[in-house]
């Protein structure tokens, strides 16, 4: 389906992104529009000064990707009318629009200060849900779904569509319950491939994430064939007329480039030890006794939230913590240890040094080139009608990284400058361990 072009927004990836006057009236939400003010990679833009991109690129990307990609996945047409088609292709492309609402300022980094999940009331959980998260510190997704199911988004959404809010969040975040068949269409249940386009080993943030994040940040890593992908995505009716994401053989090869693509730009660009260092000293300024920011339960207030009001807090605030982060004053990596995550311990070295007089803070990232979905999550289905060979889940196809799951752990202690020599001694009285170690 084309779409009647009421304006059409310019891409440094996508090219010229075209919107309909409904869609518009949820890009100009407050909520939405909040997102300009958060940086897509937090503090990656020091170490990468171009990285300077917004979450609100990123979603716009998303959203042209998952219209591009409905497209393909439908292209014979097997709705039983336009309506329909329309309903579920803009649905889908408001969840990619919306996915990522509940960042916090500078994005991943200050997610570990989110209040417990249970005190944003979020309309969209059921009570089920909400039991089973008391205790659980709520996520950017939870925020994610507590803005389009509890503010005024929710209206502007249903006062230009034919569906609810709630279907918007449910393809985000499935523990979202809904009312209705509204993802059932001629007897088949399509929700399953259209909350893959949002999230999977295959969907549209990735898609658009690695070669954005790639792109600003002048490096190579993320670069990958998104056109092939999406050209040849497809779908699969399971036993009980559930419609998942499926992709030709053809492009098999291709989806193993993406993979690694986004094992190396999470070594290399998302774990660099400059933002990790500078997301460690805002763990501390956070964490501080006497630190009096926190992010809000209640949802409309957190519109005011991004990295703009981080940063005005930062300035004010007379912890030696905060003003270390303004004055890029950052702890020093002693050592770098790379393995299998099961190898990597620094929990004995980090003791060591404290007890030296040494303040040592740690941090470890596990790199996975491949993982297959987890429980509940549904597998990508592998299809081959041209050789009459049968559908079988991607995790299943034996060959190069779908079998080999590679991962890598990074871990990394950090300590002051003026320590850096005395906790290298210390570190190397305690020998070698088997991983391979780096003195930095």
């Amino acid at each position: 389906m084309s779409i009647s072009p009421s304006l059409e927004i310019r891409d440094p990836l996508h090219g010229a992104i075209a919107i309909d006057a409904q869609e518009k009236a949820v890009i100009d939400h407050p909520f939405v529009q909040r997102l300009r003010g958060i940086r897509q990679l937090g503090f990656s833009h020091i170490p990468f000064p171009g990285a300077t991109h917004s979450r609100f690129s990123h979603s716009l990307g998303v959203m042209e990707l998952a219209g591009r990609a409905f497209d393909v996945i439908f292209r014979d047409e097997p709705f039983s009318s336009k309506g329909r088609k329309n309903q579920l292709r803009h649905c889908v492309r408001l969840a990619a629009l919306c996915h990522d609402l509940g960042h916090g300022p500078y994005s991943h980094a200050a997610e570990f200060a989110m209040p417990d999940a249970v005190e944003l009331n979020i309309e969209g959980y059921g009570p089920d849900v909400l039991k089973r998260r008391k205790n659980s510190r709520a996520t950017h997704e939870d925020y994610t779904v507590g803005i389009l199911t509890g503010t005024s988004l929710s209206k502007t959404i249903e006062d230009n569509f034919e569906f609810e809010a709630t279907h918007v969040a449910a393809l985000v975040n499935p523990e979202v319950t809904t009312s209705g068949d509204f993802f059932c269409d001629r007897g088949h249940d399509l929700k399953r491939v259209l909350s893959q386009l949002i999230s999977s080993n295959l969907d549209c943030d990735r898609l658009d994430y690695l070669g954005r994040d790639s792109f600003f940040t002048g490096t190579q890593y993320g670069q990958v064939d998104v056109p092939w992908l999406i050209s040849h995505m497809g779908r699969h009716v399971d036993e009980d007329n559930h419609v998942g994401l499926a992709i030709d053989r053809a492009a098999l090869y291709a989806f193993d480039d993406f993979m690694v693509a986004r094992f190396h730009m999470f070594m290399m660009v998302y774990f660099h030890q400059k933002s990790v260092a500078y997301e460690l000293l805002l763990r501390r300024t956070l964490t501080d006794p006497g630190c009096d920011y926190e992010l809000p339960a209640d949802v409309d207030l957190y519109l005011n939230y991004d990295d703009a009001h981080m940063l005005d807090w930062l300035r004010r605030s007379s912890s030696p913590w905060a003003k270390r982060i303004l004055e890029g004053r950052l702890q020093k990596p002693v050592l770098e240890l790379h393995g299998e995550p099961g190898e990597i311990d620094l929990t004995g070295r980090q003791q060591a040094l404290n007890e030296a007089g040494i303040d040592a803070m740690c941090d470890r990232a596990i790199g996975v080139v491949y993982q297959p979905p987890a429980d509940g999550k549904f597998p990508i289905i592998v299809t081959d009608a041209r050789r009459g060979m049968p559908p079988m889940p991607l995790h299943q196809i034996r060959g190069s990284i779908r079998h080999d799951r590679h991962r890598i752990a990074i871990a990394r202690i950090f300590v002051d400058a003026a320590d850096v020599d005395a906790a290298r001694g210390v570190i190397q009285s305690m020998g070698t361990p088997s991983t391979q170690q780096r003195f930095l």
